[in-house]
């Protein structure tokens, strides 16, 4: 093959994939159906966030994802041995759902703990029970909430694991899932219960619209 030919190609390669890069380039993004219900854009293209997992139940049944997000659900990630943040956070997603059973949506309040060693399901009952009846609480074993944790792309570490009454360091956001379209949004602990019923009551409408 001559150097002439070679370079035809060459010339012919470039043009093609210069003409991909800019269809690409100036091709409008996909369509948010949740734009309006959203404070920034970050949790748009979030795919990777959320997956299958497997867990115990407060019941000490086992559960998958598909038994607990069965509609419009809250996840957040924890332990009940945690002095301040937990309760508050909890306390807080529980209200917001509370405004949203007033408004006549039904949303499901999720707790998994990330302290399998201590959070057994008795302790999950007795913590979901007082932030609100709905409120399931799930735990497991180490494998199965570092990989439910993996999956939300959520954060812990123990600070003193030799200590009897250690602290884990953790992520505080709660998340917004739906059954088959998966995580949608998230929320920081600083929204108040008012803020997140609406914005959950705007995913839900635009769901039901679209």
């Amino acid at each position: 093959m001559t150097r002439r030919v070679i370079a035809g190609f060459a010339a012919i390669a470039l043009a093609g994939a210069i003409g991909v890069g800019v269809y690409f380039w100036g091709a409008e993004p996909p369509e948010d159906r949740f734009a309006q219900c959203r404070t920034d854009q970050w949790s748009a293209g979030s795919a990777q966030i959320g997956g299958p997992f497997t867990l115990v139940s407060e019941t000490g049944q086992t559960v998958t994802d598909a038994d607990i997000i069965t509609g419009p659900t809250l996840i957040y990630f924890g332990y009940t041995f945690c002095p301040d943040v937990c309760p508050l956070d909890n306390a807080r997603n529980a209200q917001a759902v509370y405004l949203l059973d007033e408004r006549g949506y039904d949303v499901t309040p999720v707790f998994i703990s990330i302290d399998p060693g201590r959070d057994t399901p008795q302790l999950l009952a007795e913590f979901t029970e007082y932030m609100h009846p709905r409120m399931i609480g799930l735990t497991g074993t180490p494998e199965q909430v570092q990989a439910a944790s993996r999956a939300y792309r959520t954060y812990y570490k123990i600070r003193d694991p030799d200590e009897e009454y250690y602290l884990i360091d953790h992520s505080t956001s709660t998340y917004l899932v739906f059954p088959d379209l998966g995580f949608v949004e998230f929320f920081k602990r600083d929204e108040t219960p008012e803020e997140m019923a609406d914005r959950v009551a705007c995913f839900i409408d635009s769901l039901e619209v679209n």
